[in-house]
Formats: structure tokens, C-alpha cells, sequence
């Protein structure tokens, strides 16, 4: 299993970033409850500036290849929990699939209950970022974004869209749900980079 708890080194920052608090729980927010997601009837799909767009079946996205990494998770809301196994596909193994043009600079993720964030390409092209179904051994609960949902542990979780259905590569940037709404758009917890 791939370590990436070490992520703070980056910054030269400690593990647990400025103004966390540590839990062993696992609390669940999100904008608006758990959408009802039936895996058989679930499709990613991936768009825009790629060679091949992509509409992938949970059984053909989880035929990727993948890995378990373990992570720290750092919510924006003031908790972080250590040493999360995610199971799933890192985003550089995705967007090679694809084929990303060099005029990609931006990359938009959806999610089944309407909800979108926003990251630079740079960003998400680091191996801890991740696609992920598995949670600690186990299926990833529905209300912690199950069938899928992406990781990005040097960032706060709200760039992690819970429920993900797509992810859409930008040649401009755009901003996402909680970004229109004052959130930071850069997200960085070792500079408590929160709001706008």
C-alpha cells in the first residue's frame, strides 16, 4: 500500500494542518443529503478537451488499473481524520486513458446531486488523487459518496466531489459549486486557505 500521509513535508508544514482538530470519526456533510445511486445504473463519464471521451460502467471503471494509498483528510469545516485507505484510480491514470490536450489547463468535476468543483490540471495530476470505491476494506459508504467519489488530500475536501459521475477537462478555468459561493479556490489547508 501506497503512503502519501507524508504530503505535509510539501509545505513544510505538520501533519495536522493549522486550525484541525484530529477525529477518528467520520463526519458526513454535504449540500443537500445521499442521492439514491444504483451501481448498475451508474455511468462516468469523461468530456471536453480529450482525445477519447469516455462512458464507463462501475464494473468498467473499476477494471482500471487502481491501488490503496493511504491518506489524511482534511475538511474544511475545522476536522481532519488520518490514515484513510482509499481503493480506486489515481486521476493521471484516467487522464492518460483519455488522452488530455495540451491546451488543458482546467478540470471540473460532477456529481450525481449537481454539485461541481473545480481544480487546475496541475493539481490533479498527482498520484494521491484519486477516483476512489474503497474506504478502509470496504465498499465506500453512499453517504460518504459511494459508488465514487474523488481524494485530494492536499487539499480541503470539498474538492473531493462525493457521488462523482464526470469529470470534464476545461481550456479555460471555471469555478464550481462552493467556489461561486465564497469558498476558496485553491483550498490549501497548511495556509487555512477556507474562504475567498
Amino acid at each position: 500500500m501506497k503512503d502519501v500521509t507524508d504530503l505535509h513535508e510539501e509545505v513544510g508544514g505538520e501533519r495536522l494542518p493549522p486550525g484541525q482538530r484530529e477525529t477518528t470519526r467520520f463526519p458526513v456533510l454535504s449540500k443537500s443529503g445521499t442521492p439514491s445511486l444504483d451501481r448498475e445504473d451508474w455511468t462516468f463519464e469523461v468530456w471536453g478537451a480529450v482525445d477519447e471521451e469516455l462512458a464507463l460502467s462501475f464494473d468498467e471503471f473499476t477494471a482500471l488499473p487502481s491501488e490503496t494509498q493511504r491518506q489524511d483528510f482534511h475538511c474544511v469545516t475545522g476536522w481532519s481524520r488520518f490514515d484513510c485507505e482509499f481503493t480506486g484510480v489515481t486521476f493521471p491514470t484516467l487522464a492518460e486513458r483519455a488522452g488530455v490536450h495540451d491546451d488543458a489547463v482546467h478540470v471540473m468535476f460532477h456529481a450525481a446531486d449537481g454539485y461541481t468543483t473545480n481544480l487546475p490540471l496541475a493539481d490533479c495530476m498527482r498520484e494521491e488523487v484519486m477516483f476512489t470505491w474503497g474506504l478502509d476494506g470496504e465498499d465506500l459508504p453512499a453517504e460518504h459518496g459511494g459508488p465514487l467519489r474523488v481524494v485530494v488530500p492536499h487539499k480541503y475536501a470539498y474538492k473531493g466531489a462525493k457521488w462523482v459521475t464526470g469529470v470534464e477537462f476545461l481550456t479555460e478555468p471555471e469555478r464550481g459549486y462552493w467556489e461561486k459561493r465564497g469558498y476558496s479556490n485553491t483550498a490549501d489547508p497548511w495556509n487555512e486557505e477556507r474562504y475567498a
